[in-house]
């Protein structure tokens, strides 16, 4: 068989292709000249190092992996890859500058992830949130760990999911969190703890830490403006008012409740009346109402004096009537004032009464301790507040309660007047006795100013507020009648009926006024009207939303004037504290005043006030009888019922001649109300 001869291989080219070649190595040459000038040899230099450190650092990994292999000499050795050589180190310099710029381009231009459409990214977020938000409501001690990852889908920087995430933690936490509050855990260092126990503290320190950055972002969210661009959307701030209003209805009690007041409390010292100021003040009139222990609430009232009082109070009213749904205040039987509280247990002197000592030996005593102890410690476990706690916070809500309103009665905020009358009527009973001559004269002051406004506003309307958005149409009458009612509610109750003469309270000025108001009161079309009330908006009126109707809306008093007007009537002329008192000039003016106005006012108060005229016929009927004789009369000279005192108007000197004209009148219950009083006057 004959053999193959070996293939020979050509190693340089032929001599005839040697001008040719000659040519092509200086063509190289001068590029290779040209192109250095532009070369950056540090540059170069620093990547070729960095990617001879790589290089170095992938062989050592990749050794790592081999076997190693005995060599000729005995010796055990882990072999290089030599198969890994590329090509392009057969190239020269020109060649291996060319090849760093090959390596260097694919790490520039690196392949981008696909891109996913922003529909398709608030999908995907739906779904982790409702995976998430499933294993937290299944068992949340088994997943500590899913608090963080709800907030980290919260950093997107798509609003929506944005929106989707904060309303999911809302839902989350509503849930979860537990209905006590959670301490920092005190762990010594040699503690040992069962499996149980430290898998509970994991898990509350996890939902402490994930829902105080929450309410973090919650903060962020409610103070970040409005960048809605979306028509009909609804702006992230507005979802996270609700979520803080959602929040501080349902877990007052935990932890961080501070901040969740701040977000809402930061909302009512704006100006602009929105759907968001109005959630927020609801939610806080709801924590008002239903807060029991007074934690809550004197936290919230403390929050809000100090707004008032930072912003000079320059807020809406609606904020200061909140304080009239305080639970606690309308629960306390103590009397206090700006700075002191007295309850009725309370010494005059100040001076605890004595107690006697029960006798006790050693061992009792010690007994005694330590189911004091326990008792503590029972009581911090069941979160509840003692009588003598609770009565505490009630003491430091009412001094900053009226602290609120004995300021602005000071500073004599217009816009808040009614505000405060209304919250010192309801809460005259409350007011401490040595307190009463300060608060009368202020009362007196603003009955003068609002007899001064309603002038002016009667002859020229020149009164123009610095801020529009708090201009308000005072509404001088029910201001009037609220001060009077105030003023005659501090004397309701035994005690200050005694404390009457040693303090020299003169309510002659309140009775007078009320007198001189009898008659443009019979003549006010709003009545019978609420503040609540449908009040029709006038066709001529220009001015755009009405704000006059908008803060009429916002009171909390619901009584109509009526009420009020027989409120400061019954304390005139049936005082509790001492109702056979009353002079008989005093009963005559106000009966032939009041018969009077019972013709002009709407068919309802006629009935309140031919009611409470019964009443006064059937206390004090010999005193008033005369004015029903038309045969003789008991006085001299001429009825005045225009006089501007009670003394001056000479009632005795006229009849009632006003009951002809009642007895046809054409509502059957008028009639058959003065049939009655009618009645009473025969029996006399």
């Amino acid at each position: 068989m004959a053999t193959r001869p070996s293939k020979r291989r050509r190693v340089t080219p032929p001599n005839d292709d040697a001008p040719e070649s000659a040519n092509h190595d200086a063509k190289l040459q001068k590029a290779f000249f040209k192109s250095a000038a532009n070369w950056n040899l540090e540059e170069a230099y620093e990547s070729k190092s960095k990617k001879a450190k790589k290089k170095e650092a992938k062989k050592n990994a990749e050794a790592g992996d081999r076997l190693p292999v005995k060599t000729a000499q005995g010796t055990w050795q882990v072999q290089d890859d030599a198969a890994s050589i590329s090509d392009a180190d057969w190239l020269d310099s020109e060649g291996d500058d060319a090849a760093d710029a090959v390596d260097e381009e694919p790490e520039a231009a690196a392949p981008e992830a696909p891109k996913i459409s922003e529909r398709e990214e608030i999908l995907k977020a739906q779904e982790e949130l409702a995976k998430i938000a499933t294993q937290l409501n299944e068992d949340p001690e088994e997943h500590p760990g899913a608090f963080k990852a709800l907030a980290r889908i919260g950093e997107s920087p798509i609003v929506a999911i944005q929106k989707l995430c904060i309303v999911t933690q809302m839902t989350v936490y509503k849930d979860v969190v537990p209905g006590y509050r959670i301490r920092p855990a005190a762990e010594e260092p040699g503690e040992k703890l069962s499996k149980e126990v430290r898998r509970l503290r994991t898990y509350e320190q996890a939902l402490v830490t994930g829902y105080k950055n929450y309410l973090g972002t919650l903060a962020k969210h409610a103070s970040s403006p409005v960048t809605e661009t979306r028509k009909g959307a609804q702006p992230i701030s507005s979802i996270a008012f609700t979520c803080a209003c959602t929040l501080i209805n349902a877990v007052p009690h935990f932890n961080f409740r501070g901040d969740l007041l701040r977000i809402l409390v930061r909302k009512l010292s704006s100006r602009k009346l929105d759907e968001d100021f109005v959630k927020c003040r609801q939610a806080l009139e709801t924590l008002f109402r239903e807060d029991e222990e007074g934690n809550a609430s004197m936290e919230a009232v403390s929050l809000l004096t100090k707004m008032m009082k930072a912003r000079e109070y320059r807020v809406d009213e609606s904020v200061l009537n909140m304080f009239l749904h305080l639970r606690l205040l309308s629960e306390f039987v103590g009397k206090g004032s700006t700075d002191t509280v007295s309850r009725p247990g309370d010494q005059t002197n100040g001076k605890k009464p004595k107690v006697k000592k029960v006798f006790r030996t050693k061992r009792e005593r010690k007994l005694l301790k330590q189911q004091k102890e326990a008792d503590k410690v029972m009581a911090l476990a069941d979160a509840t507040v003692s009588h003598e706690e609770r009565e505490r916070m009630q003491s430091e809500i009412l001094k900053m309660v009226f602290a609120t309103y004995f300021r602005i009665l000071k500073a004599r905020t217009p816009h808040l007047m009614g505000a405060v009358l209304e919250g010192l009527a309801k809460y005259a009973h409350l007011i401490n006795q040595d307190f009463f001559g300060d608060l009368l004269e202020a009362l007196k002051d603003l009955i003068r100013d609002s007899d001064r406004a309603e002038q002016e506003e009667n002859g020229e309307p020149n009164s123009t507020e610095e801020d529009d958005e708090l201009s308000v149409v005072r509404d001088t009458s029910r201001e009037a009648l609220l001060c009077t009612v105030t003023a005659f509610a501090l004397l309701e109750g035994q005690d200050a009926h005694n404390a009457r003469s040693d303090l020299h309270l003169d309510l002659s000025f309140f009775i007078t006024n009320l007198y001189r108001s009898l008659l443009s009161l019979s003549v006010n079309p709003d009545l019978e009207l609420g503040a609540k009330s449908l009040h029709l908006i006038d066709p001529n009126d220009t001015s755009s939303g009405n704000p006059a109707a908008e803060r009429r809306n916002n009171k909390v008093n619901l009584q109509t004037t009526t009420v009020l007007l027989m409120r400061c009537l019954g304390s005139v002329l049936l005082p509790p504290w001492n109702i056979r008192s009353v002079p008989p000039l005093r009963l005559a003016a106000f009966t032939k005043q009041l018969m009077t106005l019972s013709l002009q006012v709407p068919e309802k108060s006629c009935q309140a006030v031919l009611g409470l005229l019964h009443d006064v016929l059937r206390t004090h009927g010999r005193k008033v009888s005369a004015l029903w004789n038309t045969e003789e009369r008991k006085g001299d000279g001429t009825y005045k019922p225009l006089s501007e005192t009670v003394e001056g108007s000479n009632p005795f000197t006229t009849t009632v001649w006003e009951g002809e004209l009642l007895r046809k009148h054409y509502c059957p219950k008028v009639r058959e109300e003065f049939k009655a009083m009618e009645k009473e006057l025969k029996g006399i």
